[in-house]
């Protein structure tokens, strides 16, 4: 066999064979009388409680989905930066894949996947620009290096090396050192994200799963209970 078909082939080492992979999970019931009448109240608890486990790295990462208008989809890992009653805020290159998808087709999913405390918050809405005013009083806040890094990467083009990306860092650093201000770039800014749908997963023993979705309905939000 040759080194791509034995990478290919788990029963060569059964711990790597997906199949049997799997978690019991052991939580308490998620009854839909605990939970608030807001779907970002909800999500406000949950996340405070992710933020306190030691076993969740980052519980501000998030999946984002987005889709062509041809429904095409892509999805990569992003940093929840804020959130209030609007939705859910991230920040972006305009011109990245997911930019030029979201200005195509506004509709976007996200998926916080707390996998160590068995929860799982979905989320289903449409994606607007936040104000220019949001977009550099949050810019302020980064790090020099990361204000530099939104100018040296051109995010999701093709680029000929590492090596032409560090060169265009250097040139940047050169002219704004630490003690200079680094100017907002024009291509760079936030997304809200409005929800319509708000689901609380929380895992249970025997794939027996709670499933609690809020939905949009008019000005109001209703709670459904959906089979796992």
């Amino acid at each position: 066999m040759d080194g791509v078909t034995d990478a290919l082939d788990p029963t060569l080492d059964p711990a790597l064979d997906p199949a049997p992979m799997r978690e019991q999970y052991h939580t308490a019931e998620l009854r839909q009388a605990d939970l608030a009448a807001d779907p970002m109240e909800q999500f406000a608890r949950w996340f405070k409680e992710a933020a306190a486990s030691p076993e969740i790295h980052e519980p501000n990462a998030m999946v984002v989905s987005t889709a062509t208008p041809d429904g095409r989809p892509s999805s990569r890992t992003v940093l929840l930066k804020h959130y209030d009653a609007r939705g859910f805020v991230f920040y972006t290159n305009h011109g990245s894949r997911k930019g030029t998808e979201l200005e195509a087709n506004p509709h976007a999913a996200l998926l916080f996947p707390w996998h160590p405390i068995a929860r799982q918050v979905l989320v289903t809405g449409t994606a607007a620009r936040v104000g220019r005013d949001e977009t550099a009083a949050y810019f302020r806040t980064r790090p020099h290096g990361s204000q530099l890094g939104a100018w040296a990467s051109e995010q999701s083009s093709v680029i000929p090396s590492r090596a032409a990306l560090l060169a265009r860092y250097e040139e940047l650093a050169a002219r704004y050192p630490e003690d200079e201000q680094v100017p907002v770039p024009p291509h760079w800014g936030g997304y809200v994200v409005t929800p319509e749908t708000v689901e609380f997963w929380q895992g249970h023993e025997n794939r027996l799963h709670d499933r609690l979705r809020y939905v949009r309905d008019g000005g109001e939000w209703r709670v459904e209970r959906l089979s796992p």
